[in-house]
């Protein structure tokens, strides 16, 4: 009897190709889904989407095939029940996400993260939640170099209207003088 290959079905196929997409993010978070109804797993995706996000619910190994060969597969210990995965660009902002959407409605289970390659587990996303978001660092960044040029230009302003009262008060004594 001739020993046939099993063919993965072409959904699945798909599925592990975009899934590859997916996992291309700067920033993943693994939550567990479980106790959301249609109805808030709805929300959650629009206010992830509104943080330059995304929420997708995997098979756990659908995402293990999409992850071979990457740094991903190393999340493969936090697969264990119901998964969704958060995909974001701005990891920051997706844990903001998902704190403010545990505070409103109902709590999201986060089992572990990764973000530019490095492992994250499941505390140390939460704190994620806690670092400005990075519009905030930027305006940081701007005001650090603008409070000394700003000073600066304050010193200079105060020097020339010294010099300018100097000028003025010799111009009135020759003039009393005269």
């Amino acid at each position: 009897m001739p020993i046939v290959e099993k063919q993965p079905r072409p959904d699945k196929v798909q599925e592990v190709a975009e899934l590859k997409e997916v996992i291309a993010s700067s920033g993943l978070i693994l939550t567990d889904y479980q106790g959301l109804d249609v109805k808030s797993l709805s929300g959650l995706r629009r206010k992830l989407r509104e943080a330059g996000g995304g929420y997708r619910i995997v098979k756990n190994n659908l995402l293990i095939l999409a992850a071979q060969g990457t740094e991903v597969l190393s999340l493969k210990e936090g697969l264990a029940g119901p998964t969704a995965i958060v995909y974001t660009d701005d990891p920051v902002a997706a844990a903001k996400a998902l704190a403010a959407y545990g505070k409103e409605v109902k709590p999201v289970k986060i089992k572990s993260g990764m973000v530019d390659g490095q492992l994250y587990s499941a505390e140390q996303v939460a704190e994620l939640a806690k670092v400005p978001g990075k519009m905030e660092l930027y305006a940081m960044v701007v005001g650090g170099l603008q409070s000394p040029i700003s000073g600066l230009v304050g010193t200079l302003q105060q020097m020339i209207g010294q010099l300018v009262f100097t000028l003025q008060g010799v111009a009135e004594k020759k003039e009393a003088a005269a």
